[in-house]
């Protein structure tokens, strides 16, 4: 009774001492409150749930965003942007201009939500300046609600963080960008790749784009390359 106690405390952090008695009652466990308080686990700060937790809980319905910038072999400067649905970690939309504008990002949400399913209800973003007036006026016509970030937190928008350092890391660090339309080309191949066929960690393994476990010894396994080699996809051959 004790570790379940203990468990019901840690899966349930808005749960207290009276709530955790009620449910081991009608487990047929009948302990006092008191006893519940003594081996319930003790957290710290405010009982209430993290950011976190909320991003968790609703992240179907979540889309989160972030700029970044490419330079090119003729030291221009291009700025990327890209747009992330939380439930899945698929990139619904990413492009790039040499000269962004509140409009202009705003489009690219719009074209992100459509992407998605018309199902998001919440943005994630940053207080950079870039998102004006007319950012806003698109997500109103859009009805999205805008989550933006505190001051000097980005781990707020860790989920847009981290997939711009992924395409850093996989991606942007290891080819040389000659222009605006050579960048656009590499980042679609990627994103086509990071979408269907890149596993990732969150998802057990899978892609955001969920791919079917082939049957074990049906045929050779062969492999398809992706950005000139730097990655492949396999599936077996028919």
């Amino acid at each position: 009774m004790r570790e379940l106690i203990r468990r019901l405390s840690r899966e349930n952090r808005l749960w207290g001492a009276p709530r955790i008695q009620a449910e081991l009652a009608r487990l047929g466990f009948h302990a006092a409150k008191s006893t519940v308080e003594k081996y319930m686990v003790r957290r710290r700060g405010p009982p209430t749930g993290t950011w976190r937790a909320f991003l968790r809980n609703h992240a179907g319905a979540v889309l989160a965003c972030d700029f970044f910038v490419i330079s090119t072999a003729t030291f221009q400067t291009l700025y990327g942007f890209v747009v992330i649905e939380l439930g899945r970690r698929r990139i619904v939309a990413c492009d790039l201009t040499r000269h962004p504008t509140a409009r202009w990002a705003g489009s690219i949400v719009q074209r992100a939500v459509l992407s998605a399913g018309g199902g998001a209800q919440c943005l994630v973003r940053d207080r950079d300046g870039i998102y004006g007036a007319a950012f806003n006026a698109a997500m109103r016509s859009l009805g999205m609600r805008q989550m933006v970030c505190a001051y000097r937190t980005p781990l707020q928008n860790a989920f847009a963080e981290r997939v711009i350092g992924t395409l850093r890391r996989e991606c942007l660090d290891h080819v040389i960008v000659f222009n605006e339309c050579h960048a656009r080309r590499i980042l679609d191949e990627y994103v086509a790749y990071y979408n269907a066929e890149r596993a990732h960690q969150a998802l057990d393994g899978d892609s955001p784009v969920p791919r079917e476990i082939e049957p074990r010894g049906t045929g050779p396994v062969v492999s398809f390359p992706h950005l000139g080699g730097l990655h492949h996809s396999y599936r077996r051959a028919a």
